[in-house]
């Protein structure tokens, strides 16, 4: 079993994972939260905008993440937002901070491109429900509800340029 100071990784899913990653699972209680893994690939296939990968724990698949990401379309895109269509880490893996890497992983992708002023995701609201996980990592509520579900998103402005424009360069 991997520990946690394994690295947490984003990696293309293969031939070779994509079984082990339509196994991950979130607990029980949390099912009415996010989609199977394996609806969430069927659902890729269909989507030439989706970015997905698995999330590891050092050589251990532990999570699964799609994106929404117009980019991969067009250059600019129509919008300009990323949108989170799946996050999910495994219930033998919650709790340990991996969740956390690798989100930040992704914010770091996205911000990377250039093209995008935001990433948005929503999460059904409930007991147990993300909020305060997106939350504490700088998400913010929008205000919007689309198809019953809470839309959150994270401003993604340019560190060092909105540094230098509050420091009057």
């Amino acid at each position: 079993m991997p520990t946690t100071s394994s690295p947490v990784t984003l990696r293309e899913i293969t031939a070779e994972t994509v079984r082990a990653v339509i196994n991950l699972s979130v607990a029980e209680d949390q099912e009415g939260f996010v989609a199977p893994n394996a609806v969430s690939l069927a659902q890729a296939l269909f989507a030439p905008q989706a970015w997905y990968r698995a999330i590891y724990l050092g050589e251990e698949p532990a999570g699964f993440v799609m994106l929404d990401d117009e980019s991969l379309l067009s250059t600019p895109p129509l919008r300009p937002e990323v949108g989170v269509w799946r996050f999910m880490i495994d219930a033998k893996f919650q709790g340990r901070g991996i969740g956390r890497a690798a989100l930040r992983q992704v914010i770091e992708h996205v911000r990377s491109k250039g093209l995008f002023t935001r990433l948005r995701l929503s999460y059904v609201p409930g007991p147990g429900c993300p909020e305060p996980f997106y939350l504490s990592l700088g998400f913010r509520h929008t205000g919007c509800v689309d198809e019953g579900e809470i839309v959150l998103e994270l401003p993604l402005e340019d560190k060092t340029t909105s540094h230098k424009a509050s420091a009057g360069q």
